[in-house]
């Protein structure tokens, strides 16, 4: 999308936010060249931190696109930051209801209209103790079997030291480092045109989450664990929020 198209609230939010992101974090970019120079995809981001939405959001916005991102509907009731989301296009989604099947027709119109989809397979932050990504669900999966639309890995380094969801510490300092690298659209192909089972479903998301270990993996120079197991929780945590 060419900034020029934006729209007023579009370049509000912008005006709002990366100011602030610029002197908060000192970035590191890389892989934007895997990113679809046209046509609608989905971008399936690691979660560890509250904060690295924002981030995936500015890589995004500097690749010359406008994220869209999938998220817990209760945000759309926080004052203010639900009228912004609406007002930018987000994708509300309540879980477990037939609202859901709405917010699956809406991520579909945004692919067929040419738009970028954020979704975090794991459906909140992670629960690994070292903050690698778990095992996800099966939503982008099932997005990609419908729409034929690329599936693009990506992985987010440094969002814990602004927010820690370990602690719950936020760091208001300057220029903190923080990394971002988008891989290349992971190869489904093998899946195109099946029926979408579980078992079929499943093996892509697992497909989808290995790329964006191995992703972390390279940001951060450490040989990645196997996929966290989704059900699993550290003995006296509680259940972090998306």
């Amino acid at each position: 999308m060419a900034r020029r198209k934006l729209g007023f609230w579009r370049r509000l939010a912008v005006l709002l936010v990366l100011p602030a992101l610029r002197v908060w974090t000192k970035r590191t970019w890389s892989g934007m060249e895997n990113l679809p120079a046209g046509g609608g995809f989905i971008i399936t981001p690691n979660h560890m931190s509250q904060f690295d939405p924002l981030l995936v959001a500015h890589f995004v916005y500097d690749s010359g696109r406008w994220p869209r991102f999938l998220a817990k509907a209760s945000i759309w009731k926080v004052p203010f930051v639900g009228f912004m989301l609406r007002k930018t296009q987000q994708i509300p989604v309540e879980r477990g209801s037939v609202e859901a099947v709405k917010s699956l027709e809406s991520l579909i119109e945004a692919l067929q209209q040419g738009g970028v989809v954020v979704i975090y397979p794991e459906g909140t932050t992670t629960r690994e103790p070292g903050l690698w990504p778990m095992r996800g669900k099966t939503g982008a999966a099932r997005l990609a079997l419908v729409t034929g639309a690329p599936v693009v890995p990506m992985a987010t380094w440094g969002a814990q030291q602004v927010h820690d969801v370990r602690t719950g510490k936020i760091s208001l300092g300057r220029r903190i480092p923080v990394s971002v690298t988008a891989g290349k659209p992971v190869d489904l192909n093998r899946w195109l045109g099946q029926a979408p089972g579980r078992a079929v479903l499943e093996q892509m998301t697992e497909a989808i989450q290995l790329a964006t270990r191995d992703l972390l993996a390279e940001l951060r120079d450490e040989p990645p664990p196997p996929l966290y197991p989704v059900s699993r929780r550290p003995a006296g945590s509680s259940e972090p929020s998306a």
